[in-house]
């Protein structure tokens, strides 16, 4: 894989050379970067296309569609920002799989582009490709980011929101500072865990040595501001709504014994030094000759790369300690757009000149991932078709479409409303040509509560995996509620380029509208709202709907 040291011109390895000292050339003209990106995105759009030609989307990325269908300034489950991007995507971009594909890379392009403007300001020329290309290495920008969820939405604006505050701490000028405040603000918006990142600029700003300079200054103060200017409809929500997504952060992630707690908060530190083994391996090879120097120049960095290590050390360090204090969950994934620091860090941090030819060498092993990663495209797909999806994926479409069709059996009204397994009901919403309504309050996904009767009687449709033994005894119960609920049963089969595949029988629940109880238009509520009122007036003991679900 290393490209020869020789200078023969007839040698096929000396145009290799040529081809990337022609781009390695081109970083600081200004395309090369952009290239790279775009480059990043085509190969991996084309991987996901044929790797996942037999499986839909993941289900948080249909969740993420179904909460953009109101533009609220909150939801029961997820801070707003990944429904409002979905939603302004899907107003030019069509609902197929390829937009959300497409939506997930632009996402990740414009992570590493964020990370290629903060590492501008520390190195030039080949240093600022060498941490593009090892950051490669790494699986957030693209298994991780095929999910565009709450999670990888975070692989953006923590970079930006990092880069705007390590601006503001060097300037302490006043666009900066605002700028700073507000890009923290919109990562609060993707993901609550964003206030690690928040707790690391407060660290940060307090164990550097120009502390002083920056805490007696109003850029922290405008900051501050600037950030509650943004997030105040959304604190605003949070209050009038009693704080739902904190309750429903409680009921999901907490509750865990202090062993499993401490191996959760162990494996959270561990998993985020494992993602970096393969990057400093490839790093160790390329420095071989200067890790002397190279231990000696992280021991002495400047005033901005001492900033960014205080930064990504609390999101590392802080976040366990948490998540003992409260025993609850603490994924590893949840850091991961935060590993890009180190990276950056151990190549601005050295003062010596990297070599041409290890530059190229690692260019060279970027394209060959980019190859073995599109040789394997199909290799997955095959093997999928065989062994099945996670979430069932290879059916999810299949059984939105079907659905479609037995409801249109049943009932001239327009197919309103769906609920029951949360993958099956969001991609029917995605899927089925009506696009009915995910009617599955977010704030009760884990406690299976019946529908009203009154829900029933103005139409309503659910589907449970044959597999599913929680999913299949909620519906035996919500059958006996209305003696007009049709219950049916079918069986899907994947299949790719002709070869019949895993197959999975679904239960489907169907209660056509009453006449005289027809569903109203469409709303693009989709029920959250008035689930929260009727949610409030449970608990102050002003309705008697059965197991807390309107």
């Amino acid at each position: 894989m290393l490209i020869s040291s020789s200078n023969s011109g007839q040698r096929p390895e000396s145009r290799w050379r040529r081809f990337f000292d022609t781009w390695l050339d081109g970083v600081e003209p200004g395309w090369a970067i952009p290239a790279f990106i775009f480059t990043f995105v085509s190969v991996w759009m084309t991987f996901l296309a044929v790797a996942y030609q037999n499986g839909d989307l993941h289900p948080d990325v249909l969740e993420s569609w179904t909460l953009g269908r109101e533009l609220a300034l909150g939801n029961p489950k997820h801070p707003p920002l990944i429904g409002w991007v979905a939603r302004a995507w899907t107003t030019v971009f069509p609902l197929a799989d390829w937009s959300f594909h497409l939506l997930a890379m632009v996402n990740s392009a414009l992570a590493l582009w964020l990370v290629d403007l903060i590492s501008r300001r520390f190195v030039r020329g080949d240093k600022r490709a060498i941490i593009l290309l090892l950051l490669i290495f790494l699986p957030a920008y693209q298994l991780h980011a095929e999910r565009f969820n709450a999670n990888s939405i975070l692989l953006s604006t923590w970079p930006l929101a990092i880069y705007c505050f390590l601006r503001s701490f060097e300037t302490l000028s006043l666009r900066w500072a605002i700028a700073a405040g507000a890009a923290a603000a919109l990562a609060m918006m993707g993901k609550y865990y964003s206030i690690f990142l928040i707790a690391g600029f407060i660290v940060a700003s307090i164990a550097h040595p120009r502390r002083r300079a920056y805490l007696t200054s109003f850029a922290p103060w405008i900051s501050a501001a600037a950030g509650f200017a943004v997030l105040g409809p959304h604190l605003w929500w949070l209050a009038t709504t009693g704080f739902t997504p904190y309750e429903y952060a409680m009921v999901s992630h907490r509750g865990l014994s202090m062993p499993v707690a401490s191996w959760e908060a162990a494996k959270y530190v561990l998993s985020n030094i494992g993602y970096l083994i393969f990057p400093a391996f490839i790093w160790a090879l390329m420095i071989r000759a200067n890790l002397r120097r190279f231990a000696s120049d992280v021991t002495e960095l400047n005033s901005g790369l001492l900033l960014l290590t205080w930064i990504f050390a609390a999101t590392v360090l802080i976040p366990p300690v948490v998540s003992l204090a409260l025993g609850s969950h603490l994924p590893p994934i949840w850091n991961l757009q935060a590993v890009f620091l180190p990276v950056l860090i151990c190549v601005a941090a050295v003062r010596f000149e990297i070599k041409r030819f290890d530059s190229e060498n690692l260019s060279l092993a970027v394209v060959a991932f980019f190859l073995i990663a599109l040789v394997v495209a199909p290799i997955h797909a095959y093997y999928r078709n065989t062994t099945g999806f996670d979430w069932n994926r290879n059916f999810l479409s299949a059984a939105a479409k079907e659905m479609t069709v037995r409801w249109r059996q049943h009932s001239d009204a327009p197919f309103e409303a769906v609920s029951g397994d949360d993958a099956l009901a969001f991609a029917t919403a995605f899927y089925s040509p009506d696009h009915p309504y995910y009617k599955r309050p977010f704030q009760f996904q884990y406690t299976w509560g019946l529908p009203r009767r009154t829900t029933l009687d103005k139409g309503w449709a659910a589907m449970c995996f044959s597999d599913d033994p929680p999913c299949l005894t909620w519906m035996d119960r919500v059958e006996k509620l209305s003696e007009a609920v049709i219950r049916s049963e079918f069986t899907l089969r994947a299949s790719l380029w002709g070869q019949p595949g895993v197959s999975m029988s679904v239960i489907a629940l169907i209660a056509p509208p009453l006449k005289g109880s027809a569903v109203p238009p469409s709303s693009p509520k989709s029920g959250i709202i008035e689930d929260l009122s009727a949610r409030r007036r449970y608990s102050e003991g002003k309705s008697n709907y059965p197991d807390g679900i309107p």
